[in-house]
């Protein structure tokens, strides 16, 4: 009996241990063209479903302008958090979820191009499949992306290359 508990509760800590370390690592940066929600707990009138524009900055009620490019969800909910505590509440419960992330976007010799949905752990092969997939003239060994991170110029890539949130993505024509 001793045995099966011990092997449960190893099986529990494995299978926990990754959720518990994507939460905890919430890298995701927001940006503009994001969509997310902000709910506090019990005051309706405090929560919201906002989309990011250029300025980067939401209106929030009782605080004002707030910054919200460049900071993680967790970032975002400890600053409303403490704003509202005090003043307009005793203890704020808020949280702060993405609703849909920015697009991607791909062009060149892929089925369809345009602009979809970022996803977090996006390739550029994933990115392709969402695509349509590569047109007969596609060079799978010639594949190129504009970070929108603010580096400039094209960067040669592989398939398996991770694809951030704005990326432009070019699939260039192979020549036989």
């Amino acid at each position: 009996m001793k045995y099966l508990v011990t092997l449960a509760l190893s099986l529990a800590s494995l299978l926990l241990a990754p959720l518990s370390q994507a939460d905890s690592g919430d890298s995701y940066r927001l940006g503009p063209g994001d969509v997310i929600n902000i709910h506090v707990y019990g005051e309706e009138d405090l929560s919201m479903e906002v989309l990011i524009n250029n300025s980067g900055k939401i209106d929030y009620p009782y605080l004002g302008r707030l910054t919200v490019t460049g900071n993680t969800t967790q970032k975002l909910k400890d600053a409303i958090e403490n704003g509202l505590r005090g003043d307009y509440l005793i203890h704020p419960k808020v949280a702060v979820n993405i609703v849909s992330y920015r697009q991607i976007f791909i062009n060149g010799e892929v089925q369809n191009p345009g602009g979809y949905a970022y996803q977090p752990g996006l390739t550029i092969e994933k990115a392709v499949a969402l695509a349509g997939g590569f047109t007969q003239r596609a060079s799978k060994s010639n594949i190129a992306i504009t970070p929108a991170n603010g580096s400039s110029g094209e960067t040669k890539v592989a398939l398996g290359a991770r694809v951030e949130p704005g990326d432009i993505i070019v699939v260039k024509a192979s020549f036989f």
